[in-house]
């Protein structure tokens, strides 16, 4: 099962997946992930290489590479089994033969290993992980504004995400919490984002770490009436995260989504009909007994008129 699941989930996300390899980052990312594969069999160059293989034939793995790819590739599937998004589960691929590189190029080169080493540090330090710039109904706070925003209308529910650029569940996040806020998103409850790693102030007062240790990474809030009444994943006291699954079947159910926006669905309607009042007050209806009694006396005055 934990073959099939990822197996699944990349098929059924094939045409996106082509797309995102096309980018210049997964398009890098790729060539040095088969950069040992593609050393150790090509003609010519692999004919130089050491080999530990019976038969001498250095354009082969031995038996030890071929341990060590096995291995990780166990690791990779552990990994892969929480992943929620394609792009996690590539991530996850990606990370993986890197440090499979690594370990194979220092085995067979100490000199390779170093060049090959230098190349991922200056790729980590060069090249960033594509960002989310689909649809969305998110609000984005910054330290002056997230407190006004919470505290703007006490009727308004807010799910808010803290977050950091930096980190890789952020970004394969993103696109899981945008699609929830275009079902979710209405008058009565919005949806918000605040990146903590670039206002450490906030990240403080919500008591959000941002260390990669704490795992705390992304952290959902909601709060009601400017407070906060629940937060996933949660924190134990030790400071760190409790493990947690940000699935949109997860929040859904954790943040009881549902019943929240029928109640919010309610308020929207209610102001409509203040709204509507406002502009159009209702038309006094007339008294039918004073009109009546007015007619009255007109016709007596006349009556007397005529006598």
């Amino acid at each position: 099962m934990a073959l099939l699941t990822p197996l699944f989930a990349f098929l059924y996300h094939l045409p996106q997946v082509y797309k995102w390899l096309l980018k210049p980052y997964y398009v890098a990312s790729l060539f040095m992930s088969i950069a040992f594969l593609a050393i150790r069999k090509t003609p010519g160059i692999c004919d130089h290489l050491a080999t530990q293989r019976e038969d001498g034939n250095s354009c082969d793995f031995d038996w030890r590479e071929v341990e060590i790819l096995m291995f990780l590739s166990a690791i990779v599937m552990m990994k892969n089994r929480r992943a929620i998004t394609v792009e996690q589960h590539l991530g996850n691929i990606i990370l993986f033969s890197k440090v499979a590189n690594v370990i194979l190029f220092f085995r067979l080169d100490i000199r390779m290993g170093l060049l090959y080493l230098t190349l991922c540090i200056v790729f980590l330090m060069i090249c960033k992980p594509p960002l989310y710039m689909g649809p969305e109904y998110i609000k984005y706070f910054s330290d002056k504004t997230i407190d006004d925003e919470l505290d703007k209308d006490s009727r308004v529910t807010w799910i808010v995400e803290f977050f950091a650029n930096w980190s890789p569940e952020c970004q394969s996040f993103a696109s899981v919490y945008a699609d929830l806020s275009l079902k979710y998103n209405c008058s009565g409850l919005k949806f918000g984002k605040v990146d903590i790693g670039r206002y450490g102030e906030v990240s403080k007062k919500y008591k959000v770490s941002t260390s990669p240790l704490s795992k705390q990474l992304p952290s959902l809030v909601l709060f009601q009436g400017g407070k906060e009444v629940m937060r996933r994943p949660q924190v134990d006291k030790k400071g760190r995260a409790v493990s947690w699954s940000f699935t949109e079947e997860n929040i859904i159910r954790e943040f009881n989504l549902n019943e929240l926006y029928q109640k919010s669905k309610k308020l929207n309607k209610t102001k409509e009909d203040k709204v509507s009042e406002s502009q159009f007050p209702p038309v006094p209806e007339e008294d039918e007994p004073e009109q009546h009694g007015a007619h009255a006396e007109v016709a007596d005055s006349e009556s007397k008129k005529d006598k």
